[in-house]
């Protein structure tokens, strides 16, 4: 009996459909991502403060992928003119009560190193531990070019690489058996492509569409990888291609160079990025916290903070001593300071100064 020819186009249908599904449980499987049970600790302690620092908590929720996505979600489906805007967790926890982060934190399942669980084994410590050296990778780069959006990117550069997780959960063989002995970001972006008919930046971009992130971040996410990159998408994948440098991984000296030059970087400066990376950050704190001082005020403690008396603030300013005292006297009321030491740390740690 002859066996009737199989149709191409019914089969090439059957496949994507498989993928599809995959995909699709995959994507439902996201929404159990745990927590490192220690961030969400620190996030509880800060948010149960008596006076709750949104630098603080900014700080919390920055430090783990799936705080981030929750706040994130949780912040753009505030009802009001940001709702499916809200970019950054400075501008969702800004939007959100503490009573409510504290809720969402309360909720989160965690995950422990030394409790391991069957569904994710060590792919949530894998993940979080790429995801914030390329968060600290792109906040030296951003500070190094002066990069405005540095709230926005420090989500991009954690969650880059969010589709991972995705076809960790569709494909089984993924990565080791789909990439196979590549070395480079590159080279495994392209056994991908090859293998599974997409990449995990791709994948990426349409699940942080499912979760409702603004388009701006989940185009970075999608972008990361693409060899013409531009604006925020070059800066993630430099700062991907820094991490794992950083870590000891295989990068392309010759994509390092073309992708930093996308964004205004040299050899010279990329050698001074590349050189600080392992040492702790030592770069200008981010403004969070909304600054209680005057511009006036600031200006007297950023000439007290350079160790200037009151008659050089004064004749700089072109004030009267008595009224360098006052503003003085008005800036350790304001931010519950002692002394000028005092005062002058604090407003650098909050980076008012």
């Amino acid at each position: 009996m002859n066996t009737p020819a199989q149709d191409p186009r019914g089969a090439s249908r059957h496949h994507n459909e498989g993928h599809g599904r995959r995909l699709t449980a995959a994507f439902e499987a996201l929404e159990a991502f745990p927590a490192l049970a220690e961030s969400r600790n620190r996030l509880l302690r800060v948010v149960k403060q008596e006076r709750v620092s949104t630098s603080d908590v900014v700080a919390a929720v920055e430090s783990d992928v799936a705080l981030v996505i929750a706040v994130l979600r949780l912040g753009n489906q505030v009802e009001g003119k940001s709702r499916g805007k809200v970019e950054s967790v400075v501008s969702a926890v800004e939007l959100l009560s503490p009573e409510a982060v504290q809720q969402l934190a309360t909720r989160a399942r965690t995950f422990d190193f030394f409790e391991r669980s069957s569904v994710w084994d060590a792919a949530p410590e894998r993940f979080r531990l790429h995801g914030v050296a390329t968060q600290r990778a792109a906040d030296r780069i951003a500070t190094e070019v002066g990069y405005e959006q540095r709230d926005r990117l420090m989500v991009t550069a954690l969650l880059h690489d969010i589709g991972k997780l995705v076809l960790m959960h569709a494909y089984p063989g993924y990565p080791q058996q789909v990439h196979n002995g590549a070395r480079t970001p590159e080279e495994r972006i392209h056994r991908e492509r090859r293998e599974l008919g997409v990449d995990h930046a791709l994948v990426g971009g349409v699940l942080a569409r499912r979760w409702g992130l603004p388009k701006g971040v989940a185009s970075v996410i999608e972008r990361h990888h693409a060899d013409d990159a531009t604006g925020e998408a070059a800066f993630v994948r430099l700062a991907d291609m820094l991490a794992h440098y950083s870590q000891g991984g295989a990068v392309s000296p010759t994509e390092l160079l073309k992708t930093a030059r996308t964004i205004g970087l040299g050899p010279t400066e990329l050698r001074s990025i590349m050189y600080d990376l392992p040492y702790p950050t030592t770069g200008r704190a981010r403004q969070v916290d909304p600054c209680p001082l005057s511009s006036r005020e600031v200006e007297v403690l950023k000439r007290l903070a350079e160790g200037k008396v009151y008659k050089q603030i004064a004749l700089e300013l072109q004030l009267s001593t008595s009224t360098v005292r006052t503003h003085l006297h008005n800036i350790y009321g304001k931010l519950g300071a002692v002394d000028r030491a005092q005062a002058v740390l604090m407003a650098t740690e909050r980076g008012w100064l």
